[in-house]
């Protein structure tokens, strides 16, 4: 049975979860100083999504204490491609202040040729920019982004781990609308009409970890319609799956990606199903871009593949109501994390 998370600390004197469960709202108190573990293990991150139908841009900050991390995705919908670019630094061990809440304190991530900032107002109004230098080769990357104050619920979860004093708290936020702008040497997109979302974490993981996770934004018969999705981390009391609509949550609870084989391995390019176990969700994604990122150094490795397509289908929400998913951009994700 789900867990409802109540008001308080995220972390009791010990460093470990005072409770684990969800909440529509980031109701915990994080600090990084209530952390019992190594400071090296400790995990934070920002990342933005944000696009329409033709481009999309992810943004992503990290402070993983053994290393920083500024990236880039461009996706270009129109030519089936994209592109990434990181920047990283070596041991910040907190030095980039990543703010204790999803809804204040701003992020800066600045380091040979690259700066991205993440602000936010008085009124909740998200401004996000980037400056890439040499981003495709000789050309310079840039973007501004301007997000409407979140409304409405959003997804938080409190998930421990099977070793002590390790855990993931975790708040994603759907149907970020907004406009902005992108540049790719001279070769400017406008966003005047886009939506996104931002998956904040903070947490101390275990060393191996293989995770799904789907997130959907988008307008769905007039209304803001978005789909969170995710399992394989850690020991869940509650799960992150979440129908948004019109500002509202609809819980659901356990979900699979069905990812199709081909010769005893993930063929990520071909149809997916995602279902749950109540039947409130029977979609087909259509993969169109295979953004995958693999690395391995020492005892360092991930194999990261968020694939970027189409959903169809339909999903009910709490009072009955089928909503129709047709032509919907978003994407799936399948990683395996060694770190």
């Amino acid at each position: 049975m789900s867990t409802v998370l109540g008001e308080g600390k995220l972390l009791d004197e010990k460093g470990e979860l005072c409770e684990s469960g969800y909440a529509l709202s980031q109701v915990k108190s994080y600090s990084r100083a209530d952390i019992k573990r190594k400071k090296l293990r400790i995990k934070e991150w920002d990342y933005y999504y944000f696009g329409d139908d033709d481009y999309a841009i992810a943004l992503t900050v990290a402070d993983n204490s053994y290393m920083s991390l500024g990236s880039v995705s461009l996706l270009d919908f129109k030519h089936l491609k994209y592109k990434t670019v990181s920047k990283i630094g070596l041991l910040p061990k907190g030095k980039l202040k990543m703010p204790s809440s999803c809804s204040e304190g701003n992020v800066e991530f600045e380091k040979g040729g690259v700066k991205i900032e993440f602000k936010i107002d008085e009124r909740g109004k998200r401004t996000l920019m980037c400056e890439y230098k040499k981003f495709d080769g000789k050309k310079n990357f840039a973007c501004e982004v301007e997000l409407e104050p979140a409304s409405g619920d959003n997804i938080t979860v409190a998930i421990p781990f099977e070793k002590k004093r390790t855990f993931y708290y975790n708040t994603k936020i759907n149907c970020l609308k907004g406009v902005g702008w992108f540049s790719v040497g001279d070769n400017r997109h406008e966003f005047d009409n886009g939506i996104g979302g931002l998956d904040w974490g903070r947490g101390v993981w275990p060393y191996s970890n293989t995770w799904y996770w789907s997130s959907l934004s988008c307008e769905a018969e007039g209304k803001p319609f978005g789909l969170n999705l995710g399992y394989g981390f850690g020991k869940p009391t509650a799960s992150e799956n979440v129908i948004f609509w019109d500002g509202k949550a609809n819980k659901i609870d356990d979900v699979k990606f069905d990812i199709p084989y081909t010769k005893g391995a993930p063929d990520y390019l071909k149809p997916w199903k995602i279902t749950d176990d109540k039947q409130r969700l029977e979609l087909i994604f259509y993969p169109m871009i295979d953004r995958r990122d693999k690395m391995k150094v020492l005892m360092l490795s991930t194999d990261q593949h968020q694939v970027f397509g189409k959903f169809y289908g339909k999903a009910v929400l709490d009072d009955g109501t089928i909503i129709t998913v047709t032509d919907k951009t978003g994407f799936a994700e399948r990683v395996v994390n060694k770190c």
